[in-house]
């Protein structure tokens, strides 16, 4: 197999298919990643908690004829710092929980054990998933945010840190950061993987994402945290998409403009059929919705952090407000708003293999204070579709523009082969472009 990229940006497929043949090993795979997080993490700060060298590498070797003979290999995996790890603290971004131990592994950090990879560590998030920023920069360019709040995720992978890593979305935690970084980035369905050991902000809208560099990896983890055998399938080119250029939902910034234009042309060269909605006055109806429903759950989720006001920002103070604010009947009347809507569009969609949108307003904004907005990824959200953002286009100075595709509910699969059809003629508009 030729791979001329350098060890720690090797995608987890390529580098599990360079250990089966001899070309690589895994504990080489591993020495590089970890020699790259002593290389950059003092400037991209993507780690809240992780192994060192040596602890890392004395894990493998003593475990290694159970890495050797499982599916990943003994290759390295970050876990978002809201998702239960029982052998390292999970501290969600706050002080309240400093040095918290979870008596026991979240269900996806247990069956990615179970499936042979290694926990470096814990990445950076958010507080509480929520707006406040932790101390993780864009590895594209440290001067501005990587997003949130699955912050150090996107980062450790799209800096090379680690192959794949997971994170967690109830808003744009896991488009927006990968659209930022220039990662894949996915949400599957909502209820399509299990949530136990797995901080909740907002049931009826919190998910388990996935970060990589490749669609093939996202689909190997996929099999895995839903205890299946992963198969190799064909991408497949679809027959007809939709176009959201997503001004409905909010603010779209030039470039961002451009690149969903030039997404769309690329489709339609390819002989893709493209439509529009009827309307699309429904996405910005979603993206108030949603803010309802975050907000209502999340005050009840936050119960025992809302007890140390002293120790929470004042954002989410403000969250838990407005939520404690909202009448029930305004919350269940959102729930149903939504489910209607959802109804709506999966008539319009019926015979749409996916919908083209933007991943994020425009690239990662300048500066560390905030995450960048979440309204582009609130609509698809709340109606629990599958999404995954897609890499490849850039502005004029490079920085990523982030493209995403929204399937149709437990499509998950369909997807995520139209994706990765899609994605090398991205990066190669991307090369073009340059």
């Amino acid at each position: 197999m030729n791979n001329n990229k350098p060890a720690h940006f090797t995608s987890l497929t390529q580098a599990l298919q360079l250990i089966e043949s001899g070309q690589s090993s895994t504990e080489a795979i591993l020495q590089a990643c970890l020699e790259r997080i002593e290389e950059r993490e003092p400037e991209v700060g993507a780690w809240q908690y992780r192994l060192d060298t040596r602890a890392c590498l004395e894990l493998y070797r003593a475990n290694r004829a159970f890495y050797d003979n499982s599916l990943l290999k003994g290759l390295p995996i970050g876990i978002k710092d809201i998702i239960d790890t029982a052998d390292m603290p999970t501290e969600m971004g706050s002080p309240i929980h400093t040095g918290r131990r979870p008596v026991d592994d979240a269900s996806c950090v247990a069956l990615l054990r179970q499936a042979g990879g290694i926990i470096l560590g814990k990445t950076v998030t958010t507080e509480f998933a929520y707006f406040k920023p932790g101390k993780t920069a864009n590895p594209r360019d440290l001067t501005r945010t990587p997003g949130g709040s699955s912050s150090g995720s996107a980062a450790a992978v799209a800096d090379g840190m680690v192959p794949v890593a997971l994170g967690s979305q109830t808003a744009a935690s896991v488009i927006r950061p990968a659209a930022y970084c220039g990662t894949v980035g996915y949400v599957g369905t909502r209820g399509e993987f299990s949530l136990r050991g797995i901080q909740p902000l907002g049931q009826s809208l919190d998910s388990l994402g996935l970060f990589s560099r490749t669609v093939e990896d996202i689909e190997l983890l996929r099999a895995l945290l839903l205890r299946q055998t992963p198969v190799q399938t064909e991408a497949r080119k679809p027959r007809r998409i939709m176009l959201c250029r997503g001004e409905a939902a909010g603010e779209v910034e030039a470039d961002m403009a451009v690149a969903i234009e030039q997404a769309a042309a690329l489709l339609s060269r390819q002989g893709v059929e493209l439509i529009e909605p009827q309307d699309s006055a429904w996405l910005g109806a979603l993206v108030q919705h949603h803010g309802v429903i975050m907000a209502y759950e999340a005050a009840r989720n936050l119960a025992l952090e809302s007890a140390h006001p002293d120790l929470i920002s004042p954002a989410l103070q403000e969250l838990i407000d407005n939520g404690l604010k909202t009448p029930r009947s305004e919350y269940l009347a959102s729930l149903r708003a939504v489910a209607e809507i959802g109804t709506r569009l999966a008539q319009e969609c019926e015979a749409v293999d996916a919908i083209l949108a933007p991943a994020a307003p425009g690239v990662a904004p300048k500066g560390h204070e905030r995450t960048g907005a979440p309204h582009m990824s609130r609509p698809w959200q709340a109606l629990g579709l599958p999404v995954v953002t897609l890499p490849g286009l850039t502005d004029t100075a490079g920085l990523p523009l982030g493209i995403q595709l929204i399937g149709q509910a437990r499509s998950d699969d369909e997807l995520l082969r139209t994706a990765r059809w899609l994605a090398p003629l991205l990066t190669q508009a991307g090369t073009d472009q340059r």
